[in-house]
């Protein structure tokens, strides 16, 4: 039996991919289809991507797939192929292609059998996630970007708002997408006339929210094909207008991509233009903040002064501290409570 696994550690595998010479083409997709079987799915799968060296994150479950990956630009038709054969559901599967790539996003294959490739928190048997809302490419994105009787909603997290969104997108102040679920058909209710396009990053969370949005009564419902990487990708080759302001967070070593020059977004400690997010380097945070270069020098890549006091302590001082104490998401922290706790903001009102 082959080992489905990886044996090396994470330091060993990163420092292996950045010494690699070839370059690597980071890639996402996903696909709503049944996977009667998602665990041998999952290892058949594994095998046919480790033999074409993938990288990146994989989840699969009964609803389908969904991956964040990078490939050897030499394996890329071969990986392709590949993807296409392995199941019919998939053949001729959307390809998302990062746009601002350095090729180093991902260093070591993870796939993983979930409840959901999306949690979302719906327990209704009578949903039909496939009864989506209508698709809409990048020049139908930017004739409804002015059409007065249209509301962009975007389905995405806050700190992913914040470096960047389309055109006066309305933002669901919600930290999940299973909060936010509700959220927007509760904020959209005296609004059922209104034409509703619903975006994310990759296409995977608006279009099951656009089938969310149709159970609940509406009508005339979008979701922009790919998300906002297919759609700036589609506007730069068609010589179209590209109405994404700022950058797109992505969930890799890059954290961003560029979309347009605009920085909206600001340091969250000193307040300077900024829309560069890092994690804090004190082992006991990772809190997920913007940081302009000015004050990741002071604070020594930390969120406040106790972190990089903290961070600089020898081992042992750190964990004894770290002991019984509440550490949250340690990658992507989704709530703005909490960073606004942490940096000592208020709330807003």
């Amino acid at each position: 039996m082959p080992v489905l696994h990886n044996r090396i550690s994470n330091e060993a595998l990163r420092e292996r991919m950045l010494a690699e010479t070839e370059p690597r083409t980071t890639i996402s997709f996903y696909k709503y289809f049944t996977i009667a079987d998602p665990k041998a799915t999952r290892d058949a799968l594994w095998q046919t991507l480790t033999a074409l060296d993938v990288f990146g994150r994989i989840y699969l479950a009964h609803e389908g797939i969904n991956a964040q990956i990078s490939v050897p630009q030499s394996k890329f038709e071969a990986f392709r192929a590949a993807l296409y054969a392995f199941d019919p559901a998939l053949d001729g599967l959307r390809l998302n292609i990062a746009l601002d790539d350095d090729g180093k996003s991902f260093w070591v294959l993870r796939m993983k059998v979930r409840d959901r490739i999306v949690a979302d928190g719906i327990e209704d048997p009578n949903f039909d996630a496939s009864n989506v809302g209508d698709y809409l490419k990048a020049a139908e994105v930017n004739a409804m970007l002015d059409d007065p009787d249209a509301v962009f909603i975007d389905m995405r997290n806050h700190y992913e708002y914040e470096v960047g969104h389309f055109e006066n997108a309305l933002e669901i102040p919600a930290d999940t997408f299973r909060e936010q679920l509700p959220k927007a058909v509760e904020m959209m209710q005296d609004h059922k006339d209104k034409k509703i396009v619903m975006y994310c990053t990759g296409g995977i969370r608006c279009e099951k929210a656009s089938a969310w949005m149709r159970h609940n009564g509406f009508n005339k419902v979008w979701h922009i094909e790919g998300g906002i990487i297919e759609y700036a990708r589609r506007a730069r080759e068609q010589g179209l207008p590209v109405r994404f302001i700022g950058k797109n967070f992505v969930f890799d070593e890059r954290m961003g991509e560029r979309i347009s020059d605009d920085v909206i977004s600001h340091c969250h400690q000193c307040g300077a233009p900024c829309d560069s997010h890092t994690n804090c380097k004190n082992d006991g945070c990772h809190l997920l903040f913007i940081q302009c270069p000015r004050c990741a020098e002071k604070f020594n890549g930390c969120c406040s002064e106790l972190c990089a006091e903290e961070s600089v302590l020898p081992e042992e001082e750190q964990r004894r501290r770290r002991a019984g104490r509440e550490n949250g998401n340690k990658i992507f922290n989704k709530s703005r409570g909490r960073l606004n706790t942490k940096l000592g903001i208020p709330d807003p009102e």
